[in-house]
């Protein structure tokens, strides 16, 4: 959802706007727990809940759901019909709950700093959608499970009318990526990332190197030497560094200190050769191999490119795998040879 805020405030400007959340996934569907559609009555879309396979349904049903003013669980499966009619052939079967509006505890919980689970009642006695208070209890260690996993899932929670299915929905905080020099590759890196969902962090002591009109898509442009921006940033499990100077009095601080903190991500540009001696001059200031080894350099998968797009593509795909927990072995990404 967070990544659809701009597109709800547009829709919400002429009027209501309904809400299509997946809440189970089997198989092969293409879309996971939590990707989400938005839709109003008169049908304009954004977001997707499966890829383009039900979108049409799903739409329908949202429209549905706005004139009712209620929700509904909806169920395809490759063995139904109507899986088949509306485009599910993937050999996959996907639950999505479908509601009248964006709740106010979404919205909110889409624009928090910090990761957020938001319950959600599925199935069980009405009403669906927005949980009873008495459940918080009940729901309390699953919601920390959640989060701690960053990974959406469903409970059944006990009640005296009845079960209750409850889809927690774990919004994380936007990952930021952390551009060290504001090199020529950054640029193209800095246009590319905020469509991937990044809060793209631009820093470097070189200010003029640092303008609106070479990175008009950054979130921030910083300027000071590694151990400032470090500490402005905050640095954390949700930032993906990469340092694209090219010169040791730069790099070489920027990258000690985030092998010494939690990033995500610690890519560095260079040749193997330069890799090598970066390498010997962090284990003699008393690095281990183990922290040296979470360097990425060369920089990037091993796509073949030259020009700083296809570099900057390199890098990002390797970010992403990193991300998702893929392979992400390095190769001569950032065009620099071996």
């Amino acid at each position: 959802m967070r990544d659809l805020l701009q597109d709800y405030e547009r829709l919400a400007a002429t009027g209501p706007v309904g809400r299509a959340v997946v809440t189970q996934v089997w198989g092969s569907a293409p879309r996971r727990e939590g990707a989400t559609m938005l839709a109003t009555p008169d049908r304009r879309m954004a977001g997707s809940v499966s890829g383009g396979c039900v979108e049409g349904a799903v739409c329908e049903a949202i429209v549905e759901a706005i004139a009712q003013g209620r929700p509904r669980l909806l169920r395809f499966t490759v063995s139904d019909e109507r899986a088949w009619e509306v485009g599910l052939a993937c050999g996959g079967a996907i639950h999505v709950f479908a509601e009248p509006e964006v709740r106010p505890e979404v919205l909110a919980a889409a624009r928090a700093t910090e990761d957020v689970a938001v319950a959600t009642v599925i199935e069980g006695p009405a009403p669906l959608g927005r949980p009873d208070p008495a459940l918080d209890a009940a729901l309390a260690e699953p919601r920390r499970a959640a989060l701690a996993e960053r990974r959406c899932r469903t409970v059944r929670v006990p009640g005296p009318d009845g079960d209750r299915v409850v889809f927690l929905e774990v919004m994380e905080r936007q990952p930021t990526l952390l551009l060290v020099g504001a090199a020529h590759i950054a640029e193209a890196l800095a246009r590319m990332a905020g469509s991937l969902g990044y809060r793209v962090v631009v820093a470097d002591a070189r200010e003029p190197l640092l303008t609106r009109e070479r990175f008009p898509e950054a979130d921030q442009l910083l300027c000071g030497w590694p151990d400032e921006v470090f500490r402005t940033v905050g640095v954390d499990d949700r930032t993906f560094v990469c340092v694209l100077t090219h010169d040791p009095k730069f790099d070489d601080p920027a990258i000690e200190l985030a092998l010494a903190s939690r990033a995500a991500y610690v890519g560095a540009i260079g040749s193997r050769k330069t890799q090598a001696d970066r390498r010997e001059r962090l284990l003699e200031r008393g690095f281990t191999r183990e922290q040296v080894a979470r360097i990425h350099g060369p920089i990037g998968l091993d796509l073949g490119g030259r020009h700083p797009a296809e570099i900057a593509l390199a890098i990002l795909a390797q970010v992403t795998a990193v991300r998702y927990g893929r392979d992400a072995g390095t190769g001569a990404g950032a065009g620099e040879g071996k």
